[in-house]
Order: C-alpha cells, then sequence, then structure tokens
C-alpha cells in the first residue's frame, strides 16, 4: 500500500508497505477513506518532536471504514464508518479512568499514531485499542464533516472545557488557524459574553468576517488595547493560546485578566519562558498539555445535530498520491489553505 513516511528530519516520501495487520485482540485494521494533515506533521518533520521515529508513516488526523478487528474488540465491526482518536489510549488505567487520556500508562499510550507508530496518511492503518480509539460516524454526517473530529476538533473542545468558560466572560483566541478556529467553534458552544480572535493573517482574518460575523477580531499588535477595551475588567476572563510562537505565549498573559485562566493549546518549537516577576500579582491559572481526545462521541453528537460545523476548514483537495503537493500548500500557508483532506485513493 502507499504511505506517506518519515525518512529522515525535513524529508517525508510517499512508499510502499504491507499492509498492516492485526497484532492484538484488541487492534482493528481501518482502511483510510479521508485523511488530512496537521501542523504536528510538520513539527515531526522538522525534527520538534524526539519521540518520533524514523520510518513510521506520518498522519493522525483520519476517518474510514474499519476492515477487520481482533478478537476481543467489541464496540465496533467490519463495515462501520469510523473517525480515528489522535490518542492511543487503554480506557482502564489511573489516568484513562480520570479522563486524561493523553496520559495513558500503556507503552503506546498517548500520542502515538504517526508519531511513535505506523499512522494514517495511507490506505490503511492499524488501530489499537479500537474500543477506545474508534468512534462510529452517524449515517447522517460526511467523511469531511467527521474528518477533525479526532484531533482538532478534539483539542478545541477539550481547550474549551477545561478553560472554565460562563456567559459573563470575554473569551480570547491567539490564533486562527485550523486549530484555532476549531477551538474558536467549540468556545461558541458555551456562549461567552464576547469572543476577540487574534490573527496576523488577512487570509485568516477574512475568513473569520466571513464565517463568524458575531467574532470580534484584532491583530497581535493592536491585541492588548483592543482587549483592554472589550473586556469588562481590563483583560480577558479567559485566554486560549493557539499560536505557539514566543510572541504569542507572552501576549496570552498580558491580555488576561487578574485571576483569569491561560489556557496554553499550542505545541512550540522551543521552551517558553514565564516572567514570573512581571506577572506578580495577576495570579493567573494556566493550564497547559496535549489534547485529552475522549470527548468524540459527544462531538460526533453534536455535528450530528448540527451545533458544529469544520466543512468550512477544508479548503484544498488531494489524493494520496500528490500528497507531498498538498504538505507544499499547507506548510507554505499558500492560496488560502486553512485544511487539506486527502483521499486515499
Amino acid at each position: 500500500m502507499l504511505a506517506y513516511t518519515y525518512i529522515q528530519q525535513g524529508k517525508f516520501e510517499l512508499t510502499e508497505k504491507p499492509k498492516p495487520v492485526l497484532q492484538d485482540g484488541r487492534d482493528a485494521i481501518v482502511r483510510v477513506t479521508l485523511g488530512s494533515i496537521c501542523t504536528s506533521d510538520l513539527h515531526i518533520k522538522h525534527g520538534s518532536v524526539p519521540r518520533a521515529k524514523v520510518g513510521i508513516t506520518v498522519g493522525h488526523e483520519m476517518v474510514g471504514v474499519v476492515e477487520q478487528v481482533g478478537a476481543d474488540a467489541r464496540k465496533v465491526k467490519p463495515g462501520d464508518r469510523v473517525t480515528v482518536n489522535v490518542e492511543t489510549f487503554c480506557g482502564e488505567c489511573f489516568f484513562c479512568r480520570h479522563g486524561y487520556v493523553n496520559n495513558c500508562t500503556d507503552p503506546n499510550g498517548g500520542w502515538a499514531l504517526g508519531c511513535r507508530i505506523d499512522g494514517g496518511q495511507a490506505e490503511y492503518v492499524r488501530v489499537p485499542y479500537a474500543d477506545q480509539g474508534l468512534d462510529r460516524i452517524p449515517d447522517t454526517v460526511s467523511d469531511e464533516q467527521a474528518l477533525l473530529v479526532g484531533d482538532v476538533l478534539a483539542t478545541g473542545f477539550w481547550a474549551a472545557r477545561i478553560s472554565e468558560i460562563t456567559p459573563d466572560d470575554t473569551v480570547l483566541i491567539i490564533g486562527a488557524g485550523p486549530t484555532g478556529i476549531c477551538t474558536l467553534l467549540c468556545t461558541m458552544l458555551h456562549r461567552p459574553r464576547r469572543i476577540i480572535v487574534c490573527e496576523r493573517s488577512e487570509e485568516r482574518i477574512g475568513f473569520i468576517h466571513r464565517h463568524y460575523p458575531e467574532v470580534l477580531v484584532t491583530t497581535p499588535d493592536a491585541c492588548r488595547d483592543f482587549v483592554a477595551e472589550h473586556s469588562d475588567h481590563g483583560g480577558a476572563d479567559v485566554v486560549m493560546e493557539v499560536a505557539g510562537s514566543d510572541d504569542s505565549f507572552a501576549l496570552a498573559w498580558q491580555c488576561a485578566r487578574p485571576n483569569a485562566v491561560v489556557t496554553i493549546v499550542a505545541l512550540y518549537d522551543r521552551p517558553q519562558v514565564l516572567p514570573l516577576p512581571d506577572m506578580y500579582g495577576k495570579n493567573l491559572t494556566f493550564k497547559t498539555g496535549g489534547v485529552d481526545g475522549c470527548d468524540c462521541a459527544e462531538i460526533l453528537r453534536l455535528i450530528e445535530a448540527g451545533r458544529i460545523d469544520t466543512t468550512p476548514l477544508i479548503t484544498h483537495r488531494y489524493p494520496l498520491a500528490e500528497i507531498a503537493e498538498a504538505y507544499r500548500i499547507f506548510e507554505n500557508k499558500l492560496d488560502g489553505v486553512i485544511k487539506v483532506a486527502v483521499t486515499a485513493r
């Protein structure tokens, strides 16, 4: 089968690999029907994910059809259309039982697919712990509607959930890339008083204006003054940092009011510094970490009910045979790209 493979730092390549086989009774083999490219894939390409293994098939955003299940898999059956979770988790350890599935103690727990084990930018993928990692797509939901459920949409849902948003809040979201927009969509479910998005790209600002006209938009240079002017207590009640740069990290705490919640959603290329003397007295609560992607079934119900729609984010479509071109467009942010859908055949 065709599989997009991590060859060495800075190089992915489309290669031929054997079709995956069941390795455990809890596995499933999924025929990938639609996949996507994530910024985390680019982090692997550029060496920012040390745990990523050379030789693995990359990709962790996908939907497909179950082709085969192990003897101990109970939740799905061959023929089911499913989303695939970015997280691999057993569902039984201390962390899984408390909903912290990113910290599953299984040796392949957490972000494994497309990082430490073969992922889904391929024709087929083996999914460990299929009962945890797969969710059946409702019949009325299309593959494109479900494509982002297992990763960036799960991330946005998790970020909004842990940020303790109330109806009285002003929420600032820094970054309007794919994860930022998914975070925006999930923040809207909580109906805060106002939402402000901070973004530098004129194309992405235009995207927000076209699709979410009720959302306020500012730029990084104007953000501090804009947030102060459009909030009730001198800053945002909740800040979600989804851009992942040194400047955006600083902007997150600077734009927060005292005693606010600052949720760090972004994955950074290098360590960040908390300038505690400058922050003294703000009494901020920081929430950080990788997505706990255990809400996919609920997200699918919200999509089915028409309360979440991520299809406008899919701006480009390519077959797997042309995935290198899809990466070029996505990595260089060309042609107004937000997300790319990759058909496996």
